[in-house]
């Protein structure tokens, strides 16, 4: 504990009254300090009260598992010195705490919602959209109905002929209210709630549960946090093959594209045969895990594992040694090591471009504590690089997935988790498919949840689509948001 911060791990749980509360220009100067000696933002957000907003900040010291937690008080309708000009990794963050608060961040240099989409009392016309001006400069705008099966978001490009010089992303079509939610009923049981938030049910439920046993000081039985981990890096390996077929697609490499979703269905229907979910859904609760690993599963798992990761590893070479694939792959929407800083971006996004963000080493949780996977990075920052990072991760999951197996620990799947803690807080982060995962958790004065704040990676990776397609033609846009791969409902919550 500093004078401004107190200090924390992932999944850790601590009185709200203890995180010191400084006005916000003393905190802002602070951040500034922190940022530059190596820290990054993880959450910014806020809480609001009858007369006032308290907003609360969580810094990340990735080399030491360190959470900086810090808040600061604003009278309702408060402004204060944006932090974006200096950092720009705040300015999404800075953009929902004014959506949520009406606390205005002044100096922010493009102010406006997250997550309003186009609503009904505004014409298209009449957003807010960025524009450029010029003879030569035109607009394409793709969405947000699109031609398949997806979720709804809208795409601007300003082009000159085919280059693209700006893409924005309005997103925002599809608020179903997940973090009020969280607050209707009982505490314990939102895991439901939790594994519909976006499609990688698995790390938000994990999540969820890391959360609820932080606040009640839960002793979840080592064996249901290492078939949780299994489940996990099923997950990541089953989204990771299919993202490798959509590749292939939009490439037109249609032998490989086949494969792969093959491939991928033989992962998801091994999840099903433990979990009773091909999505893993219905497998974790608060306490531990509600479907054991027996030693059928376990060989019946493992050969699936093998033979699929020798596929895998096969289709895999010979598609990214393909001078057509390598052709369209190469220096195709590149986001720099500099830039993918600046912006903030994590997991596969991050990776790609030579930043090792993984919360599996970065900050340990469950299983991962005695068995953390480390970050594996390239510095290409283009499509090749993301899709050959997901190649990469897809065999270290599956090789951790065999040891974890092999080597289950004995003992009880489940403990019954006491009632919360009474006005405490906590901050779970999980590695997901595309990145940090966290749930942020406060208890009021009776044990139930008074505020619940979720952050999906594609929070921070959106924009890095965005920065990506600077520069490219339109028609690079299919293939560079494959390589992101990154959720619609998972941002607008």
């Amino acid at each position: 504990m500093t004078a401004n911060w107190l200090t924390t791990a992932n999944a850790r749980s601590f009185r709200t009254g203890d995180v010191p509360s400084p006005v916000f220009s003393e905190l802002r100067g602070d951040i500034m300090k922190k940022i530059r000696g190596g820290m990054r933002v993880v959450l910014f957000f806020g809480t609001r009260h009858a007369d006032d907003v308290t907003l609360y900040v969580v810094l990340a010291e990735d080399d030491t598992s360190e959470l900086l937690v810090s808040s600061s008080r604003f009278p309702a309708g408060d402004e204060y010195q944006s932090l974006t000009p200096d950092v720009p990794s705040f300015h999404l963050f800075e953009r929902e705490f004014w959506e949520d608060t009406g606390i205005r961040p002044v100096g922010h240099p493009w102010l406006k919602p997250v997550r309003s989409g186009i609503d009904t009392q505004t014409r298209m016309g009449d957003h807010p959209f960025f524009s450029m001006d010029g003879r030569e400069v035109h607009e394409v705008a793709v969405g947000p109905v699109h031609a398949g099966v997806i979720e709804p978001g809208h795409f601007r490009f300003q082009c000159t002929g085919e280059t693209v010089h700006h893409l924005e992303i309005a997103l925002g079509y599809q608020h179903r209210g997940v973090e009020s939610l969280f607050l209707q009923g009982d505490a314990l049981g939102k895991t439901a709630l939790a594994e519909s938030i976006t499609y990688d049910a698995v790390a938000h439920a994990s999540c969820y549960a890391h959360a609820v046993e932080a606040l009640a000081a839960c002793d979840t039985p080592d064996r249901a946090l290492a078939i949780r981990a299994v489940a996990l890096e099923m997950e990541r390996v089953g989204v990771h093959i299919g993202n490798l077929s959509a590749l292939a697609n939009d490439v037109g490499y249609l032998s490989a594209c086949s494969f792969f979703q093959a491939r991928r269905t033989a992962i998801i229907n091994a999840l099903l045969s433990f979990s009773g979910s091909r999505f893993g859904r219905g497998l974790i609760r608060p306490g531990g895990v509600v479907h054991d690993i027996d030693a059928a599963d376990t060989g019946t798992l493992v050969s699936i594992i093998d033979s699929t990761l020798d596929d895998v590893i096969m289709m895999g070479e010979t598609m990214f040694d393909s001078a057509g694939v390598r052709s369209r792959f190469e220096r195709t929407g590149i986001v720099t090591k500099r830039t993918a800083h600046a912006a903030g971006l994590v997991g596969v996004a991050a990776k790609a471009s030579g930043l090792p963000r993984d919360i599996r080493s970065a900050h340990p949780f469950g299983a991962y504590r005695e068995r953390p996977i480390h970050a594996v990075t390239l510095d290409g920052g283009d499509v090749f690089s993301r899709g050959y990072i997901r190649f990469l991760e897809i065999q270290q999951s599956s090789r951790f997935i065999r040891e974890a197996l092999m080597h289950l620990p004995r003992g009880d799947i489940l403990s019954k988790p006491p009632s919360l803690a009474p006005d405490r807080m906590t901050i779970a982060m999980v590695e997901g498919v595309r990145g940090e995962t966290i749930h942020a958790v406060i208890t009021d004065a009776h044990g139930a949840f008074a505020r619940y704040k979720v952050k999906d990676a594609s929070f921070n990776n959106w924009f890095g689509l965005a920065l990506a397609l600077r520069g490219e033609g339109v028609s690079d846009f299919p293939l560079c948001n494959k390589s992101f791969d990154l959720s619609y409902s998972g941002h607008d919550l």
